[in-house]
């Protein structure tokens, strides 16, 4: 979204599920986060052996090829739950009520069902990778130092299916919607207005959230 968005809760059973499953989201972006961090220190670490000791880190581009899938996918589901993917926010904010979430669940469907078929498409490209009969349970490795690369394509797969689990949260959450005529349903992603996001943003700076 280029607006920002706030997700509302209560004590009904989409919203447990909501928040339960959004625990599991923020331990997957951590991971990336982590990944991240990981790789400007290999970044570091293998300039100071090229400069300091003639000898850069061994395997470095292996390495990053290992981290940069933890980096790409361990954070959708977390960013689709504050509806942080980028969209066409100049159709759907010219809508109110029923028509609004119509929109938005139509769009989740169409999302949920191009990633279960990537789901499928992911899974199966791990298992031609994936063997247990193999050197470290693999069919391939790394170019340079020999990684094995089933750990890489394992983690495309799962970071789908978790973000296919919010877009089923979401379904839920916006045919409530559209059943009950909820202005603000919970469980969904709510856009906020500039001066909502700015109060919201203020009160993460000075420690005082809301």
């Amino acid at each position: 979204m280029a607006i920002g968005s706030t997700v509302l809760t209560d004590d009904s059973l989409l919203s447990r599920l909501d928040r339960k499953l959004n625990k599991l989201e923020k331990f997957l972006a951590l991971l990336s986060g982590l990944a991240v961090l990981s790789l400007m220190a290999l970044a570091v670490v293998s300039v100071s052996g090229r400069n300091f000791f003639n000898q850069p880190l061994p395997g470095y581009v292996d390495w990053i090829e290992q981290i940069l899938p933890l980096i790409a996918f361990m954070g959708i589901a977390y960013t689709q739950r504050d509806g942080g993917h980028i969209r066409m926010d100049m159709v759907v904010t010219a809508l109110k009520g029923r028509a609004l979430w119509t929109a938005e669940l139509i769009s989740v469907v169409l999302i949920l069902i191009v990633m279960i078929l990537l789901v499928w498409g992911s899974w199966a490209h791990f298992e031609r990778s994936f063997d247990f009969g193999s050197p470290m349970w693999s069919r391939d490795s790394s170019m340079d130092i020999a990684l094995p690369i089933w750990p890489a394509k394992l983690l495309a797969p799962v970071a789908f299916s978790v973000l296919c689990l919010r877009l089923l949260v979401q379904i839920w959450g916006y045919v409530r919607a559209i059943a009950h005529g909820d202005d603000e349903p919970v469980a969904v992603p709510l856009v906020e207005d500039a001066a909502a996001q700015a109060k919201r943003e203020a009160g993460h700076v000075s420690g005082h959230d809301e």
